[in-house]
């Protein structure tokens, strides 16, 4: 390995540095698993072996006697970092937060393997020398790493499969006339009884006039005279509050 990267810092072979990229893919591989991001992996595994490059462009066996490898893990492992840290957050927490997350994630793969079994809050506190409030934040955070699309299944379990954004409520439009139908209530108070009704269920609940008919008992016509009467009164009134504000 050595010798190949001697001739290409020597001689600007570039396909001996190809060669020395091949032979340590394995190492790139190990160095891309450190962070368990199953749906980044090709892209983590790009990083490190764009890491490897780095290294070997950097290397100087004039300064750098000791072992290849352990110059070049390093460089690598803060490429797949940063690109971890930058491009793997649906939502992204504070740098200080993401570095916790990551070091989490870590020690939970680390325990994990060595107990046979997922790690408590309690020994992933031990682990990273933390309190229990900052591991379970680093874990809370930790779930902002992954999105889910409205276009997912979602769990049903009736026979008809919906997509998650059909489990979303929709914005109702009448929630905008609320304060519209708010304002006019010193205005309505000269109006009956059944006046006030019509026009709660018609501006209210969007109902058409024979569905109000059929609501309070009585025909279409009536419904419609009755509106066009609380409608005249509203408009009077409205007219008379203007005045009022404009004399004073």
């Amino acid at each position: 390995m050595r010798h190949l990267l001697l001739r290409y810092r020597r001689q600007g072979d570039s396909a001996a540095r190809d060669e020395a990229v091949e032979r340590l893919m394995p190492l790139v591989r190990r160095v891309a698993k450190t962070y368990p991001y199953r749906e980044h992996a090709e892209d983590l595994q790009q990083v490190a072996c764009m890491g490897l490059v780095k290294a070997i462009d950097r290397w100087d066996p004039s300064r750098d006697r000791g072992s290849f490898t352990a110059y070049a893990v390093p460089t690598m492992l803060g490429e797949v970092r940063r690109f971890v840290r930058d491009h793997t957050w649906t939502v992204r927490p504070p740098r200080g937060l993401q570095e916790r997350v990551l070091a989490t994630s870590r020690a939970t793969e680390r325990l994990t393997t060595l107990k046979g079994r997922a790690p408590t809050a309690d020994e992933l506190a031990e682990e990273l020398d933390q309190s229990v409030e900052e591991v379970l934040e680093a874990l809370r955070a930790g779930q902002a790493h992954g999105g889910v699309s409205l276009d997912a299944p979602a769990r049903d379990d009736g026979e008809e499969r919906r997509k998650l954004g059909d489990t979303f409520g929709e914005v109702d439009e009448r929630l905008a006339l609320t304060e519209e139908l708010a304002s006019l209530g010193p205005l309505m108070s000269g109006l009956t009884l059944q006046e006030r009704r019509v026009i709660a269920l018609r501006f209210g609940e969007d109902l058409v006039q024979s569905e109000i008919a059929r609501r309070i008992g009585v025909s279409q016509m009536q419904v419609s005279r009755l509106l066009r009467g609380a409608l005249e009164k509203l408009r009077e009134r409205a007219d008379q509050a203007l005045e009022l504000a404009g004399a004073a």
